[in-house]
């Protein structure tokens, strides 16, 4: 990355064209953040420093999420297959850090710092990721809307199944297109 204090006279573009709505909100020209942090060289550099610790955060937390939705999906069948309060108690607790650790992670990704600079429009690994993250983003809601319904019609348990696995197998291979 070019040293942005080099090119403090020169007329460099602070912030890409298009950004996230959330990135427009907080970081835009006339963002939330600007009264802190207005729109200069140096504060840019510090900016997309801030952008790649959210990001790599934004990774750790993808990993832990996937690692308690692992966990949630073997309670989920044995529950499902054998039920018992007590497994009932520990599918809604692993739900209750799943949601917590998937919503740090949704934070970081949408109130980053935008980049530099747009990427180009070809097909890559961040572009398969974040197609992938409206399917698992839809499917978590569809899973926590439908558990809350569980309760008052049994019929729905498979459809929160089959939300369940849709959101891991979408989020799972978010995770990997990434670290490809």
């Amino acid at each position: 990355m070019k040293d942005l204090l080099n090119q403090q006279d020169s007329a460099v573009e602070l912030l890409p064209k298009k950004m996230l709505v959330t990135q427009r909100i907080f970081w835009g020209e006339h963002g939330l953040m600007r009264p802190i942090s207005p729109l200069t060289n140096v504060n840019r550099e510090k900016e997309l420093k801030l952008r790649r610790g959210m990001l790599v955060a934004h990774q750790v937390l993808g990993f832990v999420t996937l690692g308690g939705m692992t966990a949630q999906g073997v309670i989920g069948a044995r529950l499902y297959n054998n039920y018992s309060e007590k497994l009932k108690d520990t599918h809604e607790n692993l739900a209750i850090a799943v949601n917590a650790t998937y919503s740090a992670g949704a934070f970081m990704s949408f109130f980053t710092p935008p980049p530099l600079i747009n990427r180009d429009k070809k097909l890559s690994s961040i572009r398969i990721h974040k197609w992938l993250s409206l399917v698992h983003m839809s499917g978590m809601i569809a899973t926590n809307i439908l558990a809350d319904k569980i309760e008052e019609n049994a019929k729905l348990k498979p459809l929160h199944r089959a939300a369940a696995f849709t959101t891991f197998a979408s989020f799972a291979a978010a995770v990997i297109t990434i670290k490809f």
